[in-house]
């Protein structure tokens, strides 16, 4: 049986799942440092306690902890969430305005996102961002494929009702 205390079992734990122990942590907060520290923070963890973690319940081990290293963090410092994307200007031949206008929808995009319950927004970047399918959702979050459905679906309906919105303001 492999042990999580041998350093390349360890080393190998980290390469495969720390992109999406971070991900799962940046959806979360928001925050990509505060979400790479976490997940640094979560493998500390699995370190220290190397002896009583199974390796193949492993990722689910890391994911536990990153989650509750993250409320812990929100209890304490009462984070909000903001998402800001750095991206290259990129060149094109769009006018001016609709370049604005592009800008300004994906801002409200972006606020809608952010506004929605923590619950339904972690299962949309999950699902869209990561393509991740609700079966790996589920058992990453470790509730049932169903409520993922629920919430994907509220988060769906919620977000075509802002972008509706968006529209009818425009016109």
């Amino acid at each position: 049986m492999k042990s999580v205390c041998e350093e390349k079992n360890f080393q190998s734990l980290y390469n495969h799942h720390i992109k999406e122990v971070r991900n799962f942590l940046y959806y979360k907060c928001g925050n990509y440092d505060l979400s790479d520290d976490l997940a640094q923070e979560s493998y500390i963890k699995m370190w220290e306690n190397c002896a009583e973690v199974i390796f193949e319940s492993a990722k689910g081990f890391l994911f536990t902890v990153a989650n509750r290293l993250f409320l812990n963090k929100v209890r304490r410092d009462k984070v909000e969430l903001n998402f800001i994307k750095e991206k290259p200007a990129s060149k094109n031949n769009e006018t001016p305005e609709f370049l604005m206008e592009e800008n300004e929808f994906k801002s409200k995009l972006e606020a809608a996102i952010s506004a929605l319950p923590e619950k339904q927004r972690t299962v949309f970047l999950m699902n869209r961002i990561d393509s991740m399918p609700y079966k790996e959702i589920a058992s990453t979050l470790e509730i049932s494929v169903k409520a993922v459905e629920k919430r994907m679906g509220l988060c769906l309906k919620t977000l075509k009702n802002n972008v509706e919105e968006l529209r009818m303001r425009k016109i």
